[in-house]
Parts: C-alpha cells; sequence; structure tokens
C-alpha cells in the first residue's frame, strides 16, 4: 500500500529514497508472490503467518490488491478473484462472536475495497445502511469506507449527498485542520481503528465528490500535522494517510508547478518569488506593524501568475497587547488558573470581584491551572509563569515545609 501509495509522489518529486523503477517492481511483485503463497486456497482469505484467515486482515490485503492493479504493477487474477469472492461473502466469514458494529464496519470495508475492484454492490451497502437505522447510526469511519459506492451509482447518490452533510456536520475544526473522530466500542481492536485512518478516509471521501469543500485543505493540514518522527502512530494510518494524501497529488497537484506568485499591500510589493518544478521551496516577507499602521485600510492581495500549480500561502499577524489587563479570549483551547490557599487559613489568598488575586506574604499557594482542548492538537505546551513574589516548593528538599496533598 506504502509503496504504490507513493510512487508517483516521490517520483514527480525525484526523492533520493525512491529506488530504481526496476528495483521497485521486482520488489513488488515478490510481495505479491509471497501474498499468493499465504493465501488461504479454499476461502480465498488471509491470515497471520498460516493462520487461519482473519476478515479485517483479508480485506486489508485486498485492498493491497487493488491498489497495486491500479498503479499498474501485475497482480494474479486468480488470487484476485478468490479474495473478490470472500469480500462478497465475507458476512459469512465474520466470527460469530463480533458485535453487529464491527460486523457491519467489516462489511463496509470490504464494500469499499470492491468499488475499487469494479465491483460496487449498491443493494449491499443500502442494505447495511437500513440495517443500522440509518448513516448517522454508524461510525463515521464506516460510513467514509461506504461513501465511494454510494457517489458511483445513480441508485445511491441520495446516500452520498447524506454521508457529504454528516462528514461536515462531524468535523471538529480549528483555524487551519479539521479533524474526526470514530469509535466500534470494544471491537476497535478488531478492526485496527484509529482518528488519523478515519481522517484519511473522510478526505479520500471528499475527494471523490466534493474537492472543493474547504474541508479538503484542512483535513490534509490536520494530517501533515499529526507526524511524529515523520510518520503517524501506526502502519495502519500511515498506509491510510499515504493512500489520502496520494489521492489529493493525484487530484491537485499533479501538474509541476509553473507560476511567479506576488503580494501587495496597496499599490506596493511586498512579496515576489517564482516556482519551477517539483520542490519544496518556501518563500517568507516580514512587514513592519509601523508599514501596515501607515498604509491604514489598504487592500492585500495575493496573486499567481501563470496556470500551472497550486500556490498554498499563509498571512499572519504577531502584534503586543497595549494593555496588560486583557479580557479572556478562547481560539482553540479553554486555559483556566486558580490559586488556592494551602493549609486552614483560607482568607489568605482571595479574589476579589474585580478579578484581581490578593494573596498574604507567607502564605503557602496551590496554582491549578487546567485546559480544555474541544479537537485533536500536536506540538502543544502549557506553560504558565510563576507570578513574582512567589517561590516553588519542593517538599523533597530538606528544610521545606510539607506542602499537604491536593484535593
Amino acid at each position: 500500500l506504502s509503496i504504490a501509495s507513493l510512487r508517483d509522489l516521490l517520483g514527480a518529486f525525484a526523492s533520493s529514497q525512491l529506488p530504481p523503477p526496476a528495483a521497485l517492481r521486482a520488489g513488488v511483485d515478490a510481495d505479491l508472490a509471497r501474498l499468493r503463497a499465504r493465501q488461504d486456497p479454499s476461502s480465498g482469505g488471509f491470515g497471520f503467518w498460516a493462520g487461519e484467515p482473519w476478515p479485517y486482515l483479508t480485506v486489508h490485503a485486498a485492498l493491497a490488491l487493488a491498489l497495486a492493479r491500479e498503479k499498474g504493477f501485475a497482480v494474479d487474477a486468480g488470487m484476485l478473484s478468490r479474495v473478490s469472492g470472500y469480500l462478497h461473502a465475507i458476512d459469512s466469514h465474520i466470527p460469530s462472536g463480533y458485535s453487529a458494529e464491527t460486523r457491519r464496519a467489516l462489511r463496509a470495508y470490504a464494500l469499499f475495497v470492491l468499488e475499487r475492484l469494479g465491483q460496487r454492490d449498491g443493494d449491499a451497502a443500502r442494505r447495511l445502511v437500513d440495517e443500522a437505522g440509518g448513516l448517522e447510526k454508524l461510525p463515521l469511519e464506516s460510513v467514509a469506507w461506504l461513501h465511494p459506492t454510494f457517489a458511483s451509482g445513480a441508485d445511491t447518490a441520495s446516500l452520498a449527498r447524506e454521508s457529504e452533510r454528516l462528514f461536515e456536520n462531524r468535523a471538529v475544526e480549528t483555524a487551519g485542520a479539521a479533524h474526526f473522530t470514530t469509535s466500534y466500542g470494544e471491537g476497535d481492536y478488531l478492526v485496527l481503528a484509529s482518528e488519523h485512518r478515519a481522517d484519511a478516509l473522510v478526505l479520500l471521501a471528499l475527494l471523490r465528490t466534493n474537492p472543493k469543500s474547504p474541508l479538503v485543505p484542512k483535513v490534509v493540514a490536520g494530517l501533515l500535522g499529526g507526524r511524529k518522527n515523520g510518520h503517524w502512530a501506526s502502519t495502519q494510518e500511515d498506509a491510510f494517510v499515504l493512500l489520502a494524501l496520494d489521492a489529493y497529488f493525484q487530484r491537485f497537484e499533479k501538474v509541476a508547478p509553473s507560476f511567479v506568485a506576488r503580494v501587495w499591500l496597496g499599490d506596493r510589493p511586498a512579496s515576489e518569488h517564482a516556482y519551477r518544478g517539483f520542490n519544496v521551496d518556501r518563500a517568507e516577507s516580514m512587514v513592519p506593524m509601523a508599514e501596515l499602521d501607515r498604509l491604514g485600510g489598504s487592500s492585500l492581495v495575493v496573486d499567481k501568475d501563470g496556470a500551472a500549480g497550486r500556490l498554498y500561502y499563509r498571512l499572519g499577524l504577531k502584534y503586543a497587547p497595549s494593555s496588560l489587563s486583557l479580557p479572556p479570549i478562547e481560539r482553540g483551547f479553554s486555559v483556566m488558573r486558580v490559586y488556592e490557599p494551602v493549609g486552614e487559613r483560607k482568607d489568605e489568598v482571595r479574589l476579589d470581584p474585580d478579578g484581581v488575586w490578593h494573596v498574604k506574604a507567607g502564605a503557602a499557594v496551590r496554582v491549578r491551572v487546567s485546559m480544555v482542548a474541544p479537537s485533536e492538537r500536536h506540538h502543544v505546551a502549557l506553560v504558565d509563569p510563576m507570578p513574582a513574589g512567589f517561590e516553588a516548593l519542593n517538599s523533597g528538599l530538606a528544610g521545606t515545609p510539607i506542602v499537604p496533598p491536593a484535593a
């Protein structure tokens, strides 16, 4: 999955990490031969090593075969035929102990793969939704798996529109990113569920039917921001995120850039940079606040001269408030701080009606800081400066009074 997803992208950027085409094809051919040897001959399924076929793993292997075929690799027709048969009859292969929600998720994933194999089953998709009691009763990831089947047939076009509305309603957005949550309860491990995988599947769905949705660039930004040390949390997340980003590349970035980007403040040029070919160039310009103030209400214009390629830009403003008495503000986080007296003397620490804290000299104070983030955020540090006149108490040091534990 990852090799097929990255091949076009790394090839476009002439990455030194990409093996020669012959070596790449030989590696994929070896993987396909290994999969063929591990396929169960009777059911067409796949298991761990030589074990019994496992439903989720079989569907996942079938997706790898479908993508390999899409990218031009030679996939054995018999292997594809056998695994397709497994997918069409997947309900009969799911153990009886699986919950109804987990069974529906596996069926939705199987329909997702069958649609990519050119074997769309709109009737099965509609039955699955009816069994659940409506789209809103399904985990969001299952809806994203079903969306390509909805979108590829007139008989389910209304369900495609309904699922798009569901994605918009369930998105948790910040100024620059969007994220989705999903859960199968105790059955999460049976389908290897993860939230970045859900984000990637929603991105794939939107690229299929509504690529101009404002959610698309936000989901991409959220996925890129979720990397740690260059990758995501698991091989599952890596595979699906790369699959979605490849689809984004094919839709928006397959044409090599050839344009000049310019920025004006009023009638004055502020920045200019030429982009030629695939690269990771960035250009940054800083405008002093005094210049912005002097220009007053002048327009800021961003322009791209040249049709080929996609321009990404960010406008940011750094400023300092003129007053130290600031009203509370919430922009993606809620942060609350409370000062509490330690000991019996409750009057040593108090908050007056104007919102000013009063602390008696020598009083012991506990600082309680709470932060609420309504969506997934990355690379965040919460730092609470110590007020002037305070001194930290470390009860691990000799001579420091014992600090009672927090209630």
